[in-house]
C-alpha cells in the first residue's frame, strides 16, 4: 500500500497563495495519475485537479485559471499550487493516487490523511 504524506497547508489571507505538497512511497509513483481532493465542511469530497502520468492536467471549474497541479516524479511528489484563493476554497485538502495512467476519469485508490487549508481574514 503506497503512502502519501500531504504538507503545506495552513491559514491564509484572502487573494493569497499556497502550495500544498504530497510525497509518495513505493516505485510505482511515475505510471500513475494524480489528484487533489477537497472536502468542507458539509460538503461532499469533490475532485480539485488530477494529471496523468505523462503530465497531462484537468481541473474542476471552481479553481481553474487559480491553482495547477504539477509533478515531479524523480521526488515521488506531486504539488498543488494555489493562488487568488478564497474563503469558498477553505477545506481538507486530500492527496490521491489512482488505481491508473489517466487522469480522467479519475480513478482514486490511495489516500492521504489530509491538510487543512483555512482561508480567512
Amino acid at each position: 500500500q503506497v503512502q502519501l504524506v500531504e504538507s503545506g497547508g495552513g491559514l491564509v489571507q484572502p487573494g493569497g497563495s499556497l502550495r500544498l505538497s504530497c510525497a509518495a512511497s513505493g516505485n510505482f509513483f511515475s505510471i500513475k495519475a494524480m489528484g487533489w481532493y477537497r472536502q468542507a465542511p458539509g460538503k461532499e469530497r469533490e475532485l480539485v485537479a488530477a494529471i496523468s502520468s505523462g503530465g497531462s492536467t484537468n481541473y474542476a471549474a471552481s479553481v481553474k485559471g487559480r491553482f495547477t497541479i504539477s509533478r515531479d516524479n524523480a521526488l515521488n511528489t506531486v504539488y498543488l499550487q494555489m493562488n487568488s484563493l478564497q474563503p469558498e476554497d477553505t477545506a481538507v485538502y486530500y492527496c490521491t493516487q489512482a488505481i491508473y495512467a489517466i487522469h480522467s476519469p479519475f480513478k482514486p485508490g490511495s489516500w492521504g490523511q489530509g491538510t487543512q487549508v483555512t482561508v480567512s481574514s
